[in-house]
């Protein structure tokens, strides 16, 4: 072999580094973090993440420019695709009650690398809704002052002209996000009350709005003189929608704070749930009544509910709306800076990021370091950049943590269960147990035969019928099948998204297209569910697998190929640079890196099947490695 080339083994090695899994300990609820949120807690952190700049400012901004009155729709779709991935959400957060979310679910389930292109994204997620929202909050309470901030600041600074960057430098966004950093930093029962007060204002100026909306609703704002409900079309409507799901994206801090927790496995599902269904509520009766109140191409996209009660006489209540879209505002600015530091913290903990991340204080439990230096970050993006195109790239990242998530959870129900972790246990795919009794020898014999319940195993009552995939290794079908599912919903979703525009197909071409694919995608589908899952009667499991998260991968891919081409440039950017980081610290600090040369020494068992009852099991170890570990599993 040529000097300088790496060897097929050092090779394999180096993939095996990128794909190896994060051991998943279910079982275990220590943890550095203080375990002090409650159900109710969990339930408006949630509420807050998603109920904020995205009903006071998208509302407005999609009616106008992309959907018109069917806004409603836009936000129903979004809703229907992040309850899909909400689900997937909830059994992972029930099933591991750790910080991290997506981050962490793609760690146990899909490989290292991954999951650091997830956290790394995950990261930016948070970054730019922090910073959209205060841009939001700020043009809001400058509204109420007549625009006097900005005038004030644009006479002494000027006005900017860049692409990406903002007019003129927004210091009230960048200071609101430096107080909050401040207040998150004191803990998480302080950043949990403050929550609930500007939680319980917001959602009474929601039920306000709807109340009062209805009251002054004229139908002829639906009317085709007005350009109809549906101005744009059914491209307008998804269009919409990808840019909705910004408005939905809270919920994970549920899944983030599950650490914090008291009763996770309970009370991560059911505040997921009930805080998904409140802020749909929200955003679809609110976008009605907007939409009705006034003509959709007549609203002011930066404040619409407000002007909308100002242009119907009603100056009181803009005020009110004004001052409740403020505290709605900071509910989100709260669940940002309360999730962000958390996700950097658990990369940190296993070794993808830098260790100084990973220092909780004493004092109030929370990662404070991580606080303020990404506040701080935060802060200075909403200093200089646009909030447009802070929005627009936030989608992104969403739905692709969304997707990974859906595909993690397939991934997880098809492996075999590993065992709990324990000094008597060796690591997973070795059995650690002594067969001492004849019944343990009987089962050994028989276990190729009666192990039919494996997941990733054929089920045994469609064998006769799927002979040839009974063929096939325990967890082989189901990789391909899966591996086949995601390339069929990628193209299925190009053809659904780009078929009848850009392709310019014939139509015999986009029907005959659209059939192969969602052929393709359902044949995937039978051969998953023709497979044997884990079963867990302790914690939440999502219904209908492999057909929930199969659905939420698909829609969450056709939403991302509605965004634009300059938002995938941004987002391409941003991963090359994460793998900068990844393969220059993160690949080389990991802790399954110090992992790894203990389970070369890890001490085990291997089963020989043998005439004899004394030759049926042989200790792969030392004699007095052997006795140590029996005498500890026996105390």
């Amino acid at each position: 072999m040529a000097r300088g080339l790496p060897s097929t083994t050092r090779l394999a090695r180096f993939c095996q580094k990128l794909n190896r899994l994060k051991p998943l300990e279910e079982s275990s609820m220590e943890t550095s973090l203080r375990r002090c949120l409650s159900t109710l807690d969990l339930t408006l952190l949630g509420v807050g993440g998603m109920v904020g700049s995205g009903l006071y400012v998208l509302t407005g901004t999609v009616a106008k420019d992309m959907a018109g009155p069917a806004v409603l729709l836009s936000f129903l779709v979004a809703a229907v695709a992040s309850l899909l991935a909400a689900l997937c959400y909830a059994e992972f957060g029930a099933r591991v009650p750790r910080t991290g979310s997506a981050y962490l679910f793609t760690y146990v389930s899909m490989g290292e690398i991954w999951a650091f292109l997830i956290g790394w994204n995950v990261l930016l997620e948070y970054l730019i809704g922090g910073a959209a929202v205060a841009r939001a909050w700020s043009g809001y309470l400058d509204a109420i002052f007549n625009h006097s901030i900005r005038n004030f600041t644009e006479s002494h600074m000027g006005v900017w002209q860049m692409p990406f960057l903002a007019h003129y430098p927004d210091f009230l966004a960048a200071g609101i996000l430096l107080v909050a950093s401040a207040f998150v930093s004191c803990g998480a029962r302080v950043s949990s009350w403050l929550n609930h007060t500007f939680s319980a204002i917001s959602m009474i100026v929601i039920l306000l709005i709807i109340i009062l909306g209805f009251i002054l609703a004229r139908p002829h704002n639906w009317s085709a003189e007005e350009g109809g409900f549906a101005p744009f079309g059914f491209s307008g409507i998804l269009a919409g929608t990808a840019t909705c799901f910004y408005a939905f994206v809270g919920f994970d801090v549920i899944a983030a704070s599950s650490e914090e927790a008291k009763n996770p496995r309970w009370a991560v599902p059911m505040a997921i749930a009930i805080s998904l269904g409140l802020a749909a509520s929200a955003y679809i009766l609110v976008s009605t009544v907007l939409t009705l109140m006034v003509p959709w191409h007549s609203l002011d996209p930066d404040s619409a509910l407000a002007d909308a009660f100002y242009r119907r006489g009603y100056s009181w209540a803009g005020f009110i709306v004004a001052v409740g879209s403020i505290c709605a505002m900071n509910t989100v600015l709260l669940s940002n800076l309360f999730s962000l530091p958390r996700i950097v913290y658990a990369m940190a903990a296993d070794g993808l990021f830098f260790q100084v991340f990973a220092r909780v204080h004493p004092r109030t439990q929370v990662p404070v370091v991580g606080i303020l230096v990404f506040g701080v970050l935060m802060a200075l993006l909403a200093l200089l950049l646009d909030l447009e195109a802070l929005v627009q790239f936030l989608s992104i990242g969403t739905l692709l943590a969304y997707t990974f998530v859906a595909t993690s959870i397939i991934v997880l129900r098809f492996q075999k269960a590993s065992p709990p972790s324990s000094p008597c246990l060796a690591s997973p795919g070795h059995t650690a147990k002594k067969y001492d009794s004849f019944s343990d020898h009987i089962q050994l014999v028989g276990a190729a035969q009666t192990s039919v319940s494996e997941p990733g195993q054929l089920r045994p009552a469609l064998k006769p019928f799927l002979g040839f995939l009974n063929g096939c290794r325990p967890g082989t079908a189901v990789a391909w099948a899966l591996g086949i599912l995601v390339v069929s919903a990628i193209s299925l979703a190009c053809v659904l998204v780009f078929g009848n525009s850009d392709l310019r197909l014939p139509r015999w071409g986009y029907v005959l297209l659209l059939v192969v694919s969602g052929a393709v995608f359902l044949f995937s589908l039978l051969v998953l569910g023709a497979h044997q899952q884990q079963k867990k009667q302790d914690t939440f499991q999502i219904p209908l697998v492999p057909l929930t998260p199969a659905l939420s991968i698909l829609l969450n891919i056709c939403l991302m190929l509605k965004l634009s081409y300059l938002t995938w440039l941004r987002f391409i950017f941003w991963l090359l640079v994460g793998l900068v980081v990844y393969f220059g610290y993160g690949i080389w600090h990991s802790k399954e890196n110090q992992r790894e040369p203990l389970e070369l020494t890890t001490a085990h068992y291997v089963v020989f099947p043998s005439g004899s009852l004394e030759e049926t099991v042989q200790a792969v170890q030392p004699a007095g490695q052997a006795a140590d570990q029996e005498s500890a599993c026996a105390e």
